[in-house]
Order: C-alpha cells, then structure tokens, then sequence
C-alpha cells in the first residue's frame, strides 16, 4: 500500500518536531533558571539584610525549590514567606507569595539566552522586574505597589 504524502502534514510533523526540541532545550535550562533567579534574590535579600539587620529576611535553596522567610520586627516569628518552585509542566515558575499567586513562565531566546514571561499578565520581565514582582509584597507590605 503507497503512503500519500500531504505537505500540511510534512509541516505539522516538522513543526512539532522542532516544539519538541525546544521544550527539552528549555526543561534542560530549567535548574540553570532557578539557579540565576536564586542569585539575584540573594542579592535583594543581602541588601534588606544589611539594611534592617542580619536575620531580617532567610533564604533556603533546595534544587527546585527557594524559600523566602521575613521575620517580625522583632526578629522572632514569621510575618510572610514566599515559596518559588520549578515547574516543568510550565516550564516556569510557581510562586506563591503569601497567597498571591505568580506563574512565570521560562523560555529561550537565541544566544542560549531565557526570558522570564508573567502568564496572568502576558508581559515579559528583566530580571529586576521578576525579584520585585517576588519580593515587594513580602519586603515592603506597608509601602503598597
């Protein structure tokens, strides 16, 4: 029996191909995504720390997770915390700020370079947009946005 060959369906099986690539391309990147997004929050809380003293704000890392803990005024219970956890499903970021949601999603640009995109928002963020869109909430919650 002789295969007809369609082009829609040469494109479609190209097209996918590539996508599928892609996505691995990103999944692969994901743990180097959550890395660089750790350093720059380390940065912001080192900052806040230096300013409002040294157990203000505690940071864990774990592989796919990052916890951020604000401490009272005094230094001894938990006022807020926000919890960022790497989501291959996205591929993104889940962040949850203290009963706020925040998905972010991760992709490729060319140069092995990522993009940082709010889902709810559909706007693509810098670096420095994405800590304060995590962190100003927590950091600053009598300041309003």
């Amino acid at each position: 029996m002789d295969t007809v060959e369609f082009k829609w369906l040469q494109m479609r099986l190209a097209e996918e191909k590539d996508r599928r690539e892609r996505e691995a391309m990103i999944l692969d990147r994901l743990p180097l995504a959550i890395d660089e997004l750790h350093t720059s929050l380390e940065s912001c809380i080192n900052s806040y720390n230096a300013a409002f003293g040294p157990h203000a704000v505690e940071m864990e890392s774990h592989p796919r997770r990052i916890r951020i803990q604000m401490r009272d005024s005094h230094g001894k219970g938990e006022s807020s915390r926000v919890e960022i956890v790497a989501s291959p499903a996205l591929p993104g970021f889940q962040i949850d700020r203290g009963g706020s949601p925040l998905t972010i999603e991760v992709g490729m640009l060319p140069g092995d370079r990522l993009f940082y995109r709010d889902r709810e928002k559909d706007q693509y963020l810098t670096m420095e947009e994405l800590t304060r869109r995590i962190l100003d909430r927590v950091l600053f919650p009598k300041l309003g946005e």
